[in-house]
């Protein structure tokens, strides 16, 4: 029986529209609970960004209590490192060879997982080949301009989570971001929900669509789209 295979979708921006003096970039432990587990259960695993090569870090994911065990490990080890200095751009990637694509987050996505034509080919691709979709926090900012084959919005009638505009807010970064992204989903006809209180874990599972609504939520959102894979 062959391995499932993951594709692990990261930024390739390292600063908001406001100059390098604010930096964001990848919310690194949202990609290594996913890594983890999907390792941990055999899966098959290469990370992609939208314009391929080096993914910065979100500095403020590195930073206690972000900074858990498993950023730590992930930090402190020059091979997977190197992972992120040397990215598949989405021209590199045949959809066919994988089992499920999963965003991860950080302020940084706002601003190239929408636009990224071929993050869009190859998410539709997946999907409608019958494969899994997961987005953790910002990742589903990657889902927003989706279009399935017959042009309607992939998210569309679809219940879907991620990181809300209270929590947007109370990050201190509501002038920073570019847009409301829980707005744009509600918008493309999303069923938008999110968790009572802000920063808990939270995760929706739509048939093939899972998605967690902040960090506090990577672990559970990796381990629904493993179990179900």
């Amino acid at each position: 029986m062959m391995s499932q295979r993951v594709l692990l979708v990261v930024t390739n921006v390292g600063h908001y529209d406001a100059g390098p003096s604010h930096p964001t970039g990848l919310w690194l432990s949202e990609l290594t609970h996913a890594y983890d587990l999907f390792a941990a259960r055999g899966f098959e695993q290469t990370i992609v960004s939208p314009a391929g090569g080096a993914c910065p870090l979100e500095p403020r994911s590195l930073t206690f209590p972000n900074y858990d065990r498993s950023a730590r490990a992930w930090h402190a080890d020059p091979a997977r490192m190197a992972l992120l200095d040397h990215t598949a751009s989405p021209d590199q990637i045949d959809s066919a060879e994988y089992d499920a694509i999963y965003f991860t987050g950080g302020h940084a996505v706002m601003f190239d997982f929408p636009g990224s034509d071929g993050l869009q080919r190859i998410t539709r691709e997946i999907f409608e080949a019958g494969g899994m979709v997961g987005a953790v926090c910002h990742g589903y900012c990657g889902l927003l301009d989706t279009k399935l084959s017959d042009g309607s919005y992939l998210v569309a009638g679809r219940r879907i989570t991620g990181f809300s505009w209270r929590e947007e807010v109370l990050a201190g970064v509501a002038k920073l971001v570019p847009y409301n992204v829980e707005a744009r989903m509600k918008k493309r006809g999303a069923h938008y929900s999110k968790a009572l209180l802000p920063f808990v874990s939270n995760v929706v599972v739509d048939g093939r669509l899972v998605t967690g609504q902040n960090p506090g939520s990577a672990k559970a959102t990796a381990a629904k789209v493993a179990a179900l894979l």
